[in-house]
């Protein structure tokens, strides 16, 4: 689960802006017991996500809350592998968010994308090939096809290829650096041949 601030209404009506703050995180499902009506008034917008790889192709990091050692892990790779982005600020998170903010959102408001050779590419990355609405998490070689109940389909596609890259280049880096964002299990099963 994911968030981006409060982006509904009192009638539980998305508004026509996408976020609130430059801080888009994801949560885990469960933490310490705690239950909430979805999209309660006065409050954060839930967000859901097929799998963390998906999240960070849609721009979002790791909570500082609930997934406290993952969050922990992503930000001290991020700062080691995109330093120079910061340009002499603090590192703090909020910096870091302005830096993901400003390569998730183009100024019309679409999402930014960017080209890139596969073999160029880490695990853990989503990509778009040939037809451009069809998204792709790349996986040990292989891409597997997203859809919103799971990875559809798992093929092979000559690593010099040039693809369309969903995930942010900063935290593509910090996925190339060793970070591995947990996917939907059936990954697992298209291996398997299930």
């Amino acid at each position: 689960m994911g968030n981006r601030g409060r982006i509904h209404n009192e009638k539980r009506t998305l508004k026509t802006r996408h976020w609130d703050r430059k801080a888009w995180i994801t949560c885990l499902l469960q933490f310490k017991g705690r239950h909430r009506p979805v999209m309660a008034p006065s409050t954060y917008t839930e967000l859901f996500f097929l799998d963390e790889a998906t999240a960070f192709a849609a721009g979002h990091r790791p909570c500082g809350e609930c997934r406290r050692s993952d969050a922990k892990r992503f930000k001290n790779l991020w700062r080691e592998v995109n330093g120079a982005l910061l340009q002499g600020k603090a590192r703090t998170m909020a910096d870091m968010d302005a830096v993901l903010h400003s390569e998730r959102i183009a100024r019309d408001g679409t999402q930014r994308r960017w080209e890139a050779r596969l073999s160029e590419l880490p695990d853990g990355a989503m990509v778009l090939v040939d037809d451009a609405r069809a998204a792709f998490l790349l996986q040990q070689g292989y891409l597997y096809h997203w859809s919103p109940a799971g990875y559809v389909e798992r093929k092979a596609i000559s690593s010099g290829r040039t693809v369309t890259v969903l995930t942010p280049a900063s935290v593509t880096r910090v996925l190339a650096a060793g970070y591995r964002p947990g996917v939907h299990p059936s990954v697992d099963a298209l291996v398997a041949g299930r």
